[in-house]
């Protein structure tokens, strides 16, 4: 007689995190002032090949969100605006406000302002570690 199965669930591994939620993770990375390009973006991802489904993910994103996504831009150093100027607008406007330079027709220097992928570590205080008694000396 064949043993019955258990009814009890397969023991559930946390799986991969889908290439959406990859890319939304490395876009609020990217810091004020830095840029970062849609084939950047998918290759830190881990997937290199797929630079437009990036820019979709974050066309897709909902209005008001606190996501930068502004400071993703077109691999040639431009801001793109196939189809949605009022976008392009949008993102020179908040790209020129972290102080990046863009022009009317959305070129600016991805190069000067290229984020290398690291984030920074919080920096630890040593402004009120105390070392040891201190002692005054009196006149």
């Amino acid at each position: 007689m064949a043993k019955a199965k258990s009814m009890q669930p397969a023991e559930k591994n946390d799986p991969a995190p889908d290439f959406r939620t990859l890319v939304l993770a490395i876009v609020a990375k990217i810091p004020k002032g830095k840029l970062a390009s849609y084939g950047q973006v998918a290759a830190l991802a881990g997937f290199p090949q797929r630079p437009r489904q990036v820019g979709m993910v974050l066309s897709g994103l909902p209005e008001g969100t606190k996501l930068p996504w502004h400071r993703v831009v077109n691999t040639q150093g431009y801001v793109p605006s196939r189809g949605r100027w009022w976008g392009a607008f949008e993102q020179i406007g908040r790209l020129r406000d972290e102080g990046i330079e863009v022009d009317d027709k959305g070129n600016l220097d991805l190069e000067a302002h290229r984020w290398n992928g690291e984030t920074k570590k919080p920096r630890t205080s040593t402004k009120n570690t105390k070392v040891g008694p201190r002692t005054r000396n009196k006149p």
